[in-house]
């Protein structure tokens, strides 16, 4: 019965001290105590996710333009060659602008006026692809797409004077009640 026993509690205590060293990190062939990184990771798996947080990628100037002239075919009734040609046209001053406001040597001055000769010259180039009557169509899809635009951040204000009136309705109700 002794050697029963005795084996019993030899085996108990190797899996007791396997469990503990895999605990401090000697289990998984670290050195030393603490597992180095997350989840049994060594330091060499964890450099990857050290970096510095991903920005938002950046959607490319291309397809923004083809999504804007693909709105525009219908109602400037423009043919494919014109589409491409107003493609590339677009892409280039998406570009162009993208630069202009990642400049910092110049002020919100600067660039807003930069901005408006960008946008003149890029609808001379525009215009010197249509004929009359396009123009006059791309002239009024250029005034609506601009109105697209402006609502969505006057809802953002509406919804705030909203918001400041329902609070202020509130407090005059709980002044009421006291």
């Amino acid at each position: 019965m002794k050697p029963i026993q005795s084996l019993f509690l030899l085996v108990f205590a190797l899996l007791s001290i396997n469990t503990v060293w895999a605990q401090y990190g000697n289990g998984y062939n670290n050195n030393g105590y603490g597992r180095g990184g997350a989840m049994g990771m060594d330091r060499s798996m964890m450099q990857g996710q050290q970096s510095a947080p991903s920005k938002p990628k950046e959607i490319p100037a291309e397809e923004t333009a083809a999504k804007i002239v693909e709105q525009m075919k219908p109602e400037v009734n423009l043919d494919e060659l014109q589409a491409i040609a107003i493609t590339n046209v677009m892409a280039d001053s998406m570009r162009e602008q993208g630069i202009l406001l990642k400049n910092e040597s110049s002020s919100q001055d600067q660039k807003l006026e930069q901005i408006n000769a960008l946008r003149e010259e890029t609808n001379k180039k525009i215009n010197a692809f249509l004929n009359p009557d396009q123009k006059e169509k791309f002239t009024a899809f250029m005034a609506n797409f601009k109105e697209v635009k402006k609502p969505k951040s006057k809802k953002k204000k509406d919804s705030k004077k909203d918001i400041k009136e329902d609070i202020k309705e509130v407090k005059d109700a709980t002044k009421e009640t006291e």
